[in-house]
Order: C-alpha cells, then sequence, then structure tokens
C-alpha cells in the first residue's frame, strides 16, 4: 500500500471492495428482511397492521439514532473494528428473533439489531476514504452501495421464499445464519486499517449545517420520502396476501425484485442531475415518487405492480440526487452531515413507517394512498424551495471553475 491508499487494481483494493459488497448486503438484508413478514407475525401475535410493522420501525428508528453516535465512536475503536463487530452482532441478534418466544423479545431483538447495524452505515464512506486512493473511493463506494440495494432485495426475497415452505421462524433464522457467515467474510476479506487517525470532534458544526438553507430542506426530504416509500412496501404486503389477490409469501416477496430499477433509476438520475442541475432535475423524481403512489390505488394487480415500480425509480433517483446534493453542500464537516442526512433517512422510515399502519387499520389502502400522496405533496414544495436556494461556488481541482453546489 502507498501513501494515497489502495488503488484499483491491487488485491487489497479487490479485497475491500468485495468486503464493502458484503457489508453493504449484509446490513440491509438484516435490517428489512422482516418487512414482507408483517402480515405472518400479525397473524401469529393477533396484531393490527401498525402493531406488526413495529418489526421494522424498532429497527430502523434505533439505527437512526446510532448513526449519529457510531462515526465518534468509530473514532476511538477504529472504522474496521467497529463495522466487523456490527456485522456479527445484527446476524446473531436476527437469529436471537428468530428463536425468541413472544412478540415483546422478538421487538427487543430488532431494537437491538438496529443499534448494532448502525456501525456499518455510519462508518462504511469513512473507512473507504481513508483506505482507498481518492481516485478510487468512488468505485469501491459504488459497490457498497450496490450491495446495500442487493440486500435490500435479497434479504427479503430470500425471507419470502423460505417462509413459504417453512415458516417465518425458519426465514428469520435464515437471513440471520446469512448475515453471520457474511459478517466472518467481512472480517477475512477487509484490510486492516492503515491510514486510521483520530479525528477530535468540532464544537457547534452539527449547529453550523443546519444553518445552511439547503440542508435543512434536504433532511427533510429524506425524512418524507423514505416514509412514503417504507410505508408502501410495509403495507403492499397485506393488501397483496388479502383477497381478492391472496398471493402467496413467495410471490409477495418478488415484488421486491422492482428493487433491481431503483438501482438503474439511481445512477441515471444522477447522471442527469450532474449534466443539467440538480435544482432543475430534483423535482422530476419526486413527482415521479407520487405518481407511483397514486396508480397503486388502482384495483387490477398489473396496475398496482407498475405503481410500486414507478414510485421505486421515483424514490432511488431523489434518493441518488439528495445524497450527493449534501455531500456536495456540505464544504465542511461532510461527515457529519452526511450523518444527519442518513438520521432524518431512517427515522423517516421509522415514524412515517409506523404512521401508515394507523391509515391502513382505519382507512385500508385507500387511507395508505392518500396518506403517502399527502407527504408527497409537501416533498414537491420542499423540492420548489430547493430550485430557489442560491448555489453555493464550491472549487473544483479537476476544473478552474468552481462547481455550484
Amino acid at each position: 500500500m502507498t501513501d494515497k491508499g489502495h488503488g484499483r487494481g491491487t488485491p487489497a483494493y479487490r479485497r475491500l471492495t468485495l468486503a464493502m459488497l458484503f457489508a453493504g448486503f449484509s446490513t440491509f438484508s438484516l435490517l428489512y428482511a422482516v418487512q414482507p413478514l408483517l402480515p405472518l407475525l400479525a397473524d401469529t401475535y393477533h396484531l393490527n397492521a401498525e402493531h406488526a410493522s413495529l418489526a421494522v420501525s424498532l429497527a430502523t428508528g434505533p439505527l437512526a439514532l446510532g448513526i449519529l453516535v457510531a462515526g465518534v465512536l468509530s473514532d476511538r475503536v477504529g472504522r474496521r473494528p467497529l463495522m466487523v463487530w456490527a456485522m456479527m452482532a445484527g446476524g446473531a441478534l436476527t437469529l436471537a428473533a428468530a428463536l425468541v418466544p413472544g412478540w415483546p423479545l422478538l421487538l427487543a431483538a430488532r431494537l437491538a439489531t438496529g443499534i448494532a447495524l448502525a456501525g456499518v452505515p455510519g462508518v462504511a464512506m469513512a473507512y473507504v476514504a481513508e483506505e482507498v486512493e481518492p481516485g478510487s473511493v468512488g468505485s469501491a463506494m459504488g459497490l457498497y452501495i450496490a450491495g446495500s440495494a442487493l440486500g435490500g432485495m435479497g434479504g427479503r426475497l430470500v425471507a419470502s421464499l423460505v417462509a413459504d415452505v417453512s415458516g417465518w421462524h425458519c426465514a428469520i433464522g435464515t437471513v440471520g445464519v446469512l448475515g453471520l457467515v457474511m459478517g466472518e467474510a467481512f472480517r477475512r476479506l477487509a484490510p486492516p486499517s492503515r491510514r486510521f487517525v483520530p479525528a477530535p470532534r468540532r464544537p457547534g458544526s452539527i449547529r453550523a449545517l443546519l444553518r445552511d438553507r439547503a440542508l435543512p430542506l434536504l433532511y427533510a426530504e429524506a425524512f418524507i420520502l423514505m416514509g412514503v416509500f417504507v410505508t408502501i412496501y410495509n403495507y403492499a404486503a397485506f393488501r397483496l396476501t388479502q383477497p381478492p389477490y391472496s398471493l402467496s409469501q413467495a410471490a409477495v416477496g418478488a415484488v421486491f425484485l422492482l428493487y433491481v430499477l431503483g438501482s438503474i433509476s439511481s445512477a441515471w438520475f444522477g447522471g442527469l442531475a450532474g449534466r443539467i442541475g440538480r435544482r432543475r432535475v430534483f423535482w422530476v423524481p419526486v413527482g415521479t415518487l407520487a405518481i407511483g403512489t397514486a396508480m397503486t390505488a388502482a384495483s387490477p394487480l398489473p396496475l398496482v405492480v407498475l405503481g410500486i415500480a414507478v414510485l421505486t425509480v421515483g424514490f432511488f433517483g431523489a434518493h441518488s440526487i439528495a445524497s450527493a446534493w449534501v455531500g456536495r453542500r456540505a464544504t465542511a464537516n461532510r461527515g457529519q452531515a452526511s450523518a444527519l442526512y442518513l438520521f432524518f433517512y431512517y427515522l423517516g422510515s421509522s415514524v412515517l413507517g409506523s404512521a401508515g399502519g394507523i391509515a391502513w387499520t382505519r382507512a385500508g389502502w385507500p387511507g395508505v394512498t392518500w396518506f403517502c400522496l399527502a407527504l408527497g405533496a409537501l416533498a414537491l414544495v420542499l423540492a420548489a424551495a430547493l430550485a430557489r436556494v442560491p448555489p453555493l461556488a464550491v472549487p473544483d481541482p479537476a476544473n478552474p471553475a468552481p462547481v455550484e453546489a
């Protein structure tokens, strides 16, 4: 390894990028594998939809809080050790969730899983930035993000397929074992930290970020858009397993294959925003998400699935633009700026995902649709406000002229 870090094409770089792929896949499969199983959990423990959704929300909420402290903790114990611990603990706690008796203990295991897993997304970028040469950071993080999308899809799909054959206990246990296997793979593959230097925390840096005119709006967008996305996927499982559709768990799990469209749309919208500007483009995927939400109100199954597909395209496109915008807008304290974005992102999953369950219980799918459309309208208002925020002139080492943020 040179002073610049692991470079593309070196054995250490190949090991690190493969390890990051496993890290992303493991984290998001463990976090969201229970989502398609919510109707089964509701039947087992005689719960309504919003109470069953706590199996998701009580993991994503603590994860949101944990992200804020994971970076600070990693400054003391190191990036790689914290990520190894987080992945192994997440796998073990997911396995425990499959074995513990009773709903309260299952929720306790899910809450602990969310806290443990915060050590991966809260630290991943810092680990890669420290250990990889600057020109190769983007491709290394790209594999982590790809693994995250694949994990979000694969964990749900595996859980659905196993549950159809052996029940939800076995489904959650299978995902937990896979998480342990990938945690061990990460431990063996990820190169030890060679450039880690503890960084002192800067007092008042969070207040400075919140005084920026654009960043609070982007944090609000993260909260709202993730809330809509999780709400639709949470309660689509309830709707599709009931008449007139009465789909099997495996068929409901296949809906999550639509995540592939999200991976494509995030890259496409990100490139489009880079060419013609974030302010001009951002409203397009936000509007696409709202259109997809409205389409799910239809009765024919093909239109319902198409609506979920359109919503998925819009969500991932908006998320890719907003997250990159945060990184460009925060000229200093980028780590804390990204941590705050992720905090609101997962808080939206937890708070709004559970609130959508109240809409489902009281008004069925029309209630879910109107709840999400109201949120989508608010997101469009915020997108219009973002378009009017004056850009910052950020120096770009590759170009003589500054780049707008």
